[in-house]
């Protein structure tokens, strides 16, 4: 091609990539931090207490650690914001220069544990959701992964396959309105007199069809009359139990039976419910042994080159989020090289401030971006399309370039043989003497699974992408109590540590095969239960000392005081500027800062321990689901954003204990101050430590709240209470005595 001539459609990329706004300023408030932070190492070591009581030097000393810790995880999360990147698409040139027949096929992995924790009503509809996507439907293929091999959860999937009927047709004539019908339906009807009928109708038709689900949820059972009306209540005749049963594979669409069409005589997607063998000698590798058990049956039934996996509750929200994917593996120059496009985990039922912080806004909004400039996001589990090929272990290679013709239906091939003949590639002992689970599918081992899989296709060669588009592609629930926050923080900082001690350590698996500012993406993340030590020291410590009389900061008078007090001033207006900047309130970042401390100082506490208790062979690994519903009272208080305490839990315990020692130490702080005779003085001393201890009273009024003043069921529980007050009473009389 001439200089002069234009640049022809046909070579235009089909996405773009560009750098954030606002790197050079962030980078020299970054540098002004750490000149300060240097100037506090300074000052620790040159006025080391070497002539005072031993208690005062191992309490400086202890703190001086903390310090450096704090120091060198801070540093860690720079290489992720040092400079982010954003994505955007050109669907309209894929459109251009693709036509449907071109498009590859689409598998959508939907999977589901337990209908108890997981309600077969928001399981469907996350599964019409998908099923509605603007794309193909005869390139569509949704498998239901039901773990929890319930007949209730099968009995809600058949009722929205007679649904998406009359669904989808509505779907094709909305915009941009989310596909899940509850969602949808949330919304007030907003548009011309003509789809008023329709609207009214098809919210009657939704309304029986989630009235018929719940009946039959709550009743437990499938009643007889029912049962008649599929062959597939027949499997349930043989099921010994939830961990103890064949394995029950069921057809419910058939996308290439002419009769599988909607009101409108269009082309149906293919649904399947899949419910894998388990035994109860068998190990069945939780959530990544139920996706490599869909790998290898949709390989069976419609094998698309494309896969993706979403949670039961995480339902489709963008209906052009499979062309957005597309766009990247389609694209002619770059897009060989890509294995997976992770879009970002987004919420629906946050609260106006966000009370628990579940959005993780920080992270999604602007590190996974710094983390897709290091080398391509790891894969967090949910609402990730990948290219088959590297999801079941095939290297990188330039030469290869992806085959887009679709699925390969095998059209003489019936839907009962198929269900037959794929039976038993999910069975307890087909991944006896193979790869599975180790060079080809999901990782095992680890229960976060989903990041070491991610890590071990970049090491093969791949890079992945990280798309976060103005319009959520997929929106999820968030635990509505602070206890089912924590565990579920506790479960995903115990996997990840697991990971940092294991062989697939980035640093070490990752070496002269990834980038190395890619390995150390992984790194703050991985050492999120490190955490613990340092902040637990530091919230007790300077409180206990501050009971005692012992000095841990510079005077106030002190010149030396300006560097711990600009360390933390522009380390907190940095860290407000970035939740401001990634859409956040000020509430939502003192809630922010707040979670963090709790996390700490409970989650990663006892993630860390269960580590080590695991590695020296006292427990095993589990799974535990977050619940995704909650009562009415506690819906309530939620929206109000009042945290939720009400069950007993050695978490809360501790959390209550800390808070009151922090208390202690600010009412004994502020006492000493005031009943000097020279006040200015004490004041003077110990300014630092008194304002941090207010700074922790602040972060901590929920529980103050919580201890004393609430009386609702969501409360701290009296015994909590009474342990914390023991508890914090005995600590400060071993520090005093």
């Amino acid at each position: 091609m001439n200089k002069g001539e234009p640049e022809r459609e046909d070579y235009l990329p089909l996405f773009e990539t560009r750098t954030a706004r606002g790197r050079r300023l962030f980078r020299l408030f970054s540098a002004s931090i750490f000149i300060a932070i240097c100037f506090v190492w300074v000052y620790r070591v040159t006025y080391f207490p070497a002539g005072e009581a031993k208690a005062e030097r191992l309490a400086w000393l202890g703190l001086f650690l903390a310090e450096l810790w704090f120091s060198f995880y801070w540093s860690l999360t720079l290489i992720l914001r040092w400079n982010p990147v954003l994505r955007s698409t050109f669907k309209d040139r894929l459109s251009s220069r693709y036509n449907q027949e071109a498009l590859p096929g689409v598998d959508i992995f939907v999977c589901t544990a337990d209908p108890g924790l997981e309600p077969p009503v928001m399981v469907i509809n996350t599964v019409l959701s998908v099923m509605a996507y603007d794309y193909p439907p005869e390139k569509l293929s949704v498998y239901l992964s039901d773990d929890g091999c319930s007949e209730l959860t099968f009995f809600a999937l058949l009722e929205a396959a007679r649904f998406s009927e009359i669904w989808l047709p509505f779907c094709r004539k909305l915009k941009d309105e989310p596909r899940s019908p509850e969602a949808y339906f949330r919304t007030e009807l907003v548009g011309d007199s003509a789809m008023t009928k329709d609207w009214l109708c098809i919210k009657k038709s939704y309304e029986d069809l989630k009235i018929r689900i719940e009946t039959i949820t709550k009743l437990g059972r499938i009643p007889a009359d029912i049962r008649k009306e599929h062959k597939g209540f027949r499997e349930w005749g043989i099921v010994l139990s939830q961990h103890d049963h064949q394995t029950i594979l069921q057809i419910l669409i058939d996308g290439r039976d002419a009769n599988a069409i909607d009101i409108e005589g269009k082309v149906l997607p293919t649904l399947v419910y899949l419910s894998r063998e388990k035994r109860p000698k068998y190990c069945h590798n939780f959530k990544a042994g139920a996706m490599n058990a869909l790998i290898r049956v949709s390989s069976r039934i419609s094998n698309a080159p494309i896969i993706l996996n979403v949670d039961c509750d995480m339902y489709s929200n963008n209906p052009e989020a499979i062309k957005d994917a597309m766009c990247f593996f389609m694209d002619e120059k770059k897009g060989h090289e890509i294995a997976y496009v992770q879009y970002p985990q987004s919420f629906y039922n946050l609260s106006k401030n966000d009370l628990y912080s579940s959005s993780l806004r920080v992270i999604v909004e602007l590190e996974l971006l710094g983390f897709d400039a290091n080398g391509g996001p790891s894969y967090i589990g949910t609402g990730c399309f990948h290219r088959r090929a590297s999801l079941c272990g095939k290297k990188y290679s330039k030469e290869f370039k992806g085959e887009w013709r679709g699925p390969n239906k095998k059209i003489e091939e019936s839907a009962s043989f198929l269900e037959e003949t794929g039976k038993v590639l999910a069975s307890c002992t087909y991944e006896q003497d193979t790869d599975w689970g180790n060079e080809m599918g999901l990782k095992y081992g680890c229960p976060v699974e989903d990041i070491i899989t991610g890590l071990s296709i970049q090491c093969r060669g791949w890079r992945s992408i990280y798309f976060n588009p103005e319009r959520k592609a997929f929106l999820g629930v968030v635990p509505k109590t602070l206890l089912q926050y924590l565990i579920q923080h506790k479960r995903w900082a115990e996997g990840e540590l697991q990971i940092f001690l294991s062989k697939y350590c980035p640093v070490i698996y990752g070496h002269k095969k990834i980038p190395l500012k890619l390995q150390l993406s992984y790194c703050p993340y991985f050492l999120w239960a490190v955490n613990c030590f340092a902040t637990l020291y530091y919230v007790t410590v300077p409180s206990l000392c501050l009971v005692k009389g012992i000095l841990l900061f510079p005077k106030m008078s002190c010149p030396w005081t300006l560097s711990f007090a600009y360390a933390m001033i522009a380390g907190c207006i940095k860290s407000l500027g970035e939740f401001i900047c990634c859409g956040g309130t000020f509430q939502g970042w003192l809630n922010d800062q707040r979670m963090w401390m709790f996390k700490r100082t409970t989650s990663y506490f006892f993630a860390f321990s269960d580590t080590l208790a695991r590695m020296f062979g006292f427990s095993e690994s589990t799974f535990v689901i977050t619940e995704k519903v909650a009562d009415e009272e506690i819906s309530q208080r939620y929206e109000k954003e009042v945290m939720e305490f009400g069950t007993p839990s050695v978490m809360f315990t501790i959390l209550a204990t800390l808070a009151q020692l922090n208390l202690f130490g600010c009412v004994l702080g502020i006492r000493n101050v005031a009943a000097d005779d020279v006040p200015v003085k004490v004041l003077d001393q110990f300014g630092l430590q008194i304002i941090l201890c207010c700074v922790l009273v602040m972060l901590n009024q929920p529980i103050y709240q919580g201890l004393f003043f609430r009386k609702d069921s969501g409360k701290v529980p009296s015994s909590v209470t009474y342990q914390a007050i023991v508890y914090a009473l005995l600590a400060c009389t071993i520090a005093m005595y």
